[in-house]
């Protein structure tokens, strides 16, 4: 809920587009096929997408309690009804509501602003008692952004915690300072008054405030309605208040890549160090113990002291000596969940942990595992439930392995970052980060079992220490089959990669289900692939057992059709070189490479061509892809295909988020690499004709005008051969 201008369709874009949990969208202004239609018919879509297993954002203003009171209802035992708050300032909103263009609701310019004055004179805060699960309360820009960031981050099983978070005074009607600002509220201001009365230089100025928006505990029956205090930190889950810390959620984690991929001690304990800190105190009463064979272990030693200096608490976080397959048996310590630093195959062999915790695992471990994910990369984790005929779940009541990968920095084993550690740092930093987050996932479905059960698990793993056939299966038959559709668990800044896949998330980068490959100022990215993303890398490897699909095949590259094709004629020309995920992988030493993508794709642009001469080709890549595997796109500019469905589809291949290829291999020419920068952004901005540049409301409205459009394309374009065409389709925009 929130006024217009408060950026309700902006959050919901952004978290559509990050989020592994399937999401639709209803808005009342482009529910009738891209037009505007009735509240029922609202009603309508959101009770057919819960009945698809898929969770609802209902955009609509919803400021007073009789607007909104419908879809309230609409809850119910598998259905929690959330209340997102944009309670933002009114300047602001009036600000943007009067600026803005091509709204999906015509609601722009001057008239903007006696509706958004109107609407909040009327505005009703939500309460809980009015059947809302959880209501966030946003009064500034941090706290949107914490609020997106937590929803981005819920995979399809997680919860928040249920309460009122954030808001500040709860009594507020009218926001303070709205009086003044628009000096009569009972009769609504003239719109042009109201449009001159704004400043422009301090339009978006938001004061900063301290970060509540998602303060909460686990702890949810005590706390539920309860705003923390200033300062209290959130709680990820609790296994609640008659556990013991005996029978706690405990993680076991060696010290990834300081072994055999030789990462410096000092570095890697300072990483642990810090990532505990952050993770230790939102893990309610779960445990966090670093494990290594050796009394004379270095790591462990600099541990202790790092976590002593910052006063960690030592009942939540602390090392112990011994064999992570074998706490439980040989040293007393229960541990629910253990983490294998492993390699990128996620298969065993290597020796060191991964090869004990495959081995003590057993052929149920490889088969869980390969259930999961086939692969990973660097900084990233996956989560593994362990089936009950596991050795480990049998013997040391293991119930999820967590396999994590880090940075190498031993010339002899692949992928060495040649003593890189800037880098290094960072993917160790992300390594950590997610397998912390895989834990917290762990600890949020356990608080959620009924107060006992806890022990009653640990007293049916010591009775299966001696029944042949370990735990009988229809006991964890249930939370066996819903940990199995945990995803993978990546950093804070990785949660983008889709497990879900449609026409709307499809095979091509203008899709919303991104890996995340984020560009970061040294060009490092974190990759993380869901089993989707990884088939542009598996055609590109192995072309010989995908014929049926691929068009070209030489040393370097192959040529495919984009699944699902965003214009007439859409093809990528996809490399085939190790560890070339995105343009950040790209370096001088790639140059005849791009020549070689980009060669090959004006072959096939003018193939085309010599079938259609009316078409217009531009050939290039996407600024961070969604998929893995450095793809060259070429796609004719009709946009004419039933595949382009949304405004990330336009936006990804006609905003700056489109980088053309001669541009590319100019900048990699000069500089050594592609020039990229956070154009994230440009997935949400307003859809603009690529030819007139003229803003529209929707999509349907955007490709109807299309179709009829003539203009010609800006000069740009026709600049340095970002266009292939025939010589009659040449015009220039002056």
């Amino acid at each position: 809920m929130g006024a217009p201008g408060s950026g309700k369709s902006t959050f919901c874009e952004h978290v559509m587009r990050s989020s592994t949990r399937p999401w639709v969208r209803v808005c009342q202004d482009t529910i009738k096929s891209g037009k505007a239609g009735t509240k029922a018919q609202c009603i309508d879509s959101a009770i057919n997408a819960l009945k698809d297993g898929k969770s609802v954002f209902i955009d609509r203003c919803n400021l007073e309690i009789e607007q909104r009171n419908e879809f309230v209802k609409l809850g119910g035992p598998q259905v929690d009804v959330h209340a997102v708050v944009l309670d933002l300032p009114a300047k602001l909103c009036i600000t943007r509501s009067v600026k803005r263009t091509g709204h999906e609701g015509n609601l722009q310019g001057g008239r903007a602003a006696a509706v958004v004055n109107r609407l909040l004179q009327k505005k009703e805060l939500p309460k809980l008692s009015e059947g809302f699960a959880r209501i966030t309360s946003c009064q500034n820009e941090s706290d949107v952004q914490s609020a997106i960031d937590a929803y981005s981050g819920l995979g399809p099983l997680d919860t928040l915690p249920n309460g009122y978070f954030g808001q500040k005074n709860p009594g507020a009607k009218i926001q303070l300072g709205i009086m003044k600002f628009l000096k009569k509220t009972d009769a609504p201001a003239s719109s042009e008054s109201i449009s001159k009365s704004i400043p422009d230089s301090n339009a978006s100025q938001i004061t900063e405030e301290k970060d509540a928006c998602l303060k909460g505990t686990g702890s949810l029956s005590e706390n539920a309605g309860r705003e923390l205090k200033e300062g209290e930190e959130p709680v990820v889950g609790s296994a609640g208040g008659d556990v013991s810390l005996k029978d706690a959620p405990t993680l076991a984690f060696p010290s990834i890549s300081t072994a055999d991929f030789q990462f410096d001690l000092e570095k890697a304990s300072d990483i642990i160090v810090d990532k505990v800190a952050k993770f230790v105190n939102k893990l309610g009463n779960a445990r966090l113990v670093l494990v290594d064979l050796s009394h004379k272990s270095k790591i462990l030693s600099l541990v202790r002291t790092k976590a002593s200096e910052k006063n960690i608490d030592s009942n939540k976080f602390f090392t112990f000596v011994g064999d992570i397959t074998r706490l439980h048996s040989e040293g007393g310590l229960h541990c629910n969940v253990i983490a294998n630093a492993a390699n990128w195959r996620l298969k065993p062999g290597g020796g060191g942990v991964n090869a004990a915790i495959f081995s003590a695992g057993g052929q149920a471990l490889e088969v869980a595992t390969k259930e999961q994910a086939k692969s990973l990369l660097p900084g990233n984790a996956v989560v593994v439930p362990l089936p009950s005929t596991s050795p480990l779940f049998c013997r040391e009541g293991v119930t999820h392995v967590i396999h994590v990968v880090g940075p190498n920095m031993n010339p002899q084993r692949p992928n060495c970052l040649n003593n890189d550690y800037i880098k290094g740092c960072k993917v160790l930093q992300e390594a950590y980060t997610s397998l912390f987050e895989g834990f917290a996932s762990i600890v949020r479905s356990q608080s959620k079992l009924p107060k006992g059960s806890i022990e009653n698990l640990q007293s049916k793993m010591t009775e299966s220490q001696d029944h042949p056939d370990g735990i009988p299966k229809d006991h964890f038959t249930n939370s066996d089959q819903k940990n199995k559709r945990e995803g993978l668990h990546k950093s804070e800044r990785s949660k983008r990669s889709k497990g879900y896949r449609d026409e709307t998330e499809d095979a091509s980068d203008s899709n919303a289900g991104k890996v995340n490959l984020s560009n970061k100022s040294d060009g490092s990215r974190t990759k993380s692939c869901g089993s989707w993303a990884q088939a542009l890398y598996n055609i590109a490897m192995q072309p010989e057992k995908h014929r049926d699909a691929v068009l070209e095949i030489s040393d370097d590259v192959v040529v495919l059709n984009d699944l699902y094709p965003k214009a007439q004629r859409h093809v990528l020309v996809v490399a085939r070189y190790e560890g070339l995920d995105c343009l950040a992988d790209v370096r001088k030493e790639h140059l005849q490479l791009l020549r070689t993508m980009h060669a090959l794709g004006l072959k096939w642009a003018e193939k085309f061509l010599h079938d259609d001469s009316s078409l217009v080709f531009r050939l290039g890549y996407h600024s961070e892809p969604s998929m893995r595997q450095l793809h060259l796109h070429v796609i004719s500019q009709d946009f004419d295909s039933t595949h382009l469905k949304n405004k990330k589809h336009w936006n990804s291949f006609n905003t700056a988020f489109f980088r053309d290829s001669v541009d590319v291999m100019e900048e990699v020419s000069s500089n050594g690499k592609a020039i990229l920068k956070d154009e994230d952004s440009m997935l949400s901005m307003e859809l603009r004709c690529h030819r007139c540049r003229s803003a529209h409301p929707n999509i349907p409205r955007l490709k109807s005008h299309v179709t009829n459009c003539r203009a010609s394309f800006p000069s740009t374009l026709l600049q340095k051969g970002r266009l292939v065409l025939t010589p009659c389709n040449v015009s220039i925009d002056a």
